[in-house]
């Protein structure tokens, strides 16, 4: 494919349209903060509620949640919820706590999310959706984006279809800055392949509007082939970078014409996989972030040869000395790193 243009969401210059998408329970700053220094120009936080943001106090237990550091700009906050006037004062906590855009999600398939009239439950709704558009829009100053996640649709009905256009215009009236949308309808969840057709219709539907596509970005070449295949204008990789923030670096080699970079090798994932650790340890304090870690450790785990022994090392780690002990053992040589072998659905809110 030729070169690709750079991405702007409203008048923020993001640069290279590889970016990070907002992942619950992934998608802190340790995460970001990794995936930037890897070649991610753009990052989301872990989806919040509206709800707990009008309620938490930024005590040592939640300070997490609006933690941000000058190398991670610009950021995105990403917020649910159900009530429509409720998103409007969430929206504003963000805007306080420094981030850059604050994106909507109307895409999260999880059961107990869509049961409460949250997340993927708004594409049902056109009426109510666009309500919590309007008022986070007039609640955000004028120089913040809104944005919004979708996927695309509740399910397969023609119906369904038909609302998720209302939704998708009504969005861009309002005033929003970009969409994303998720090639899955909520009803698949992770289930079956996501249907990049559906972004390339979605795409000339919008036609100068801004639109991001979502859904079984893997590897570097998968986020080059959504963007050949579909004219969006830019991708948001989810669970793909969740352990592989190389996944932004290898995007931009090949983007640039270059041939696709190896994996990283052993002493190249034990250096990231430390630094992981150290700004965890930094933002959660020891305790917490041995115990925290084992979910991503699990992920870095694939890009070992090892790969089975590995990621058992990792699952019984309890200290920091058990972290120290794994890669003393697993990563003391350099070699070769490999290529993850597939991918694990996971209930996680990546809508």
């Amino acid at each position: 494919m030729g070169m690709l243009a750079d991405l702007r969401i409203g008048d923020i210059e993001i640069g290279f349209p590889v970016v990070q998408a907002a992942l619950s329970g992934y998608s802190d700053w340790p995460m970001r903060v990794m995936a930037r220094r890897l070649g991610a120009p753009y990052t989301l936080c872990e989806v919040m509620l509206d709800q707990f943001l009008l309620t938490v106090k930024l005590r040592k237990r939640t300070q997490h949640f609006l933690y941000l550091t000058d190398e991670e700009h610009p950021v995105g906050g990403q917020l649910m919820g159900a009530e429509p006037e409720q998103f409007a004062a969430g929206a504003r906590r963000l805007v306080d706590a420094g981030f850059d855009v604050i994106d909507i999600n109307f895409g999260c398939p999880v059961r107990k999310v869509v049961g409460r009239a949250r997340g993927g439950f708004h594409l049902s709704q056109p009426d109510v959706a666009l309500e919590i558009v309007r008022r986070t829009r007039d609640a955000v100053p004028p120089g913040i984006p809104v944005t919004v996640k979708m996927r695309r649709g509740i399910d397969d009905a023609p119906e369904s279809r038909d609302k998720f256009f209302a939704i998708m215009d009504g969005a861009y009236q309002s005033g929003v800055a970009a969409v994303t949308v998720h090639a899955r309808t909520v009803r698949q969840r992770y289930e079956g392949p996501s249907q990049w057709s559906f972004l390339a219709e979605v795409k000339r539907h919008a036609g100068s509007r801004t639109v991001l596509g979502s859904g079984d970005l893997f590897s570097a070449p998968d986020c080059l082939e959504m963007m050949r295949q579909t004219g969006v204008d830019g991708v948001t990789v989810a669970r793909g970078a969740i352990g592989n923030p190389w996944i932004f670096r290898q995007a931009r080699e090949l983007a640039a014409g270059r041939v696709l970079p190896p994996p990283p090798t052993l002493h190249e994932q034990r250096d990231v996989i430390g630094e992981h650790y150290r700004l965890a340890e930094e933002l959660y304090g020891e305790k917490v972030c041995g115990p925290l870690l084992r979910k991503f450790c699990i992920k870095y785990s694939a890009l070992h040869p090892q790969h089975e022994q590995v990621r058992e090392a990792f699952v019984k780690i309890r200290s920091r000395q058990d972290w120290d002990a794994v890669l003393d053992r697993w990563y003391a040589e350099d070699l070769p790193g490999v290529t993850p072998a597939g991918e694990i659905a996971e209930q996680t809110c990546e809508s």
